[in-house]
C-alpha cells in the first residue's frame, strides 16, 4: 500500500460538479509535489457548507488504485 497527502481546499460551488457525477475524479498535488488522481465520490462525506477544506492521507494499492481516504487534520 502507498500513501500520498494532499492539502484541499475546494469550495461548495465548484465541489457541486463532482457531487452531481458531471466530473468523476479529483487531480490534486501531493504534499511531496506527486500528481494524484482519485473518485470525487470519496470525498462526500468531508463536504461542509463552506466545501472541503483540509489535509488528506489517501491510500492506494500497489497497482494504484484507491483503498481509502481520511482526514489527517483537525476538523475546523
Amino acid at each position: 500500500m502507498q500513501t500520498v497527502t494532499v492539502k484541499l481546499k475546494i469550495s461548495a460551488d465548484r465541489f457541486r460538479a463532482y457531487y452531481q457525477g458531471v466530473v468523476e475524479s479529483v487531480v490534486a498535488q501531493s504534499t511531496d509535489g506527486r500528481l494524484v488522481q482519485f473518485p470525487a465520490r470519496v470525498l462526500r462525506p468531508f463536504l461542509s457548507y463552506q466545501g472541503i477544506d483540509g489535509t488528506f492521507e489517501i491510500i492506494f494499492d500497489a497497482m494504484m488504485k484507491f483503498q481509502a481516504i481520511r482526514r489527517v487534520d483537525s476538523e475546523r
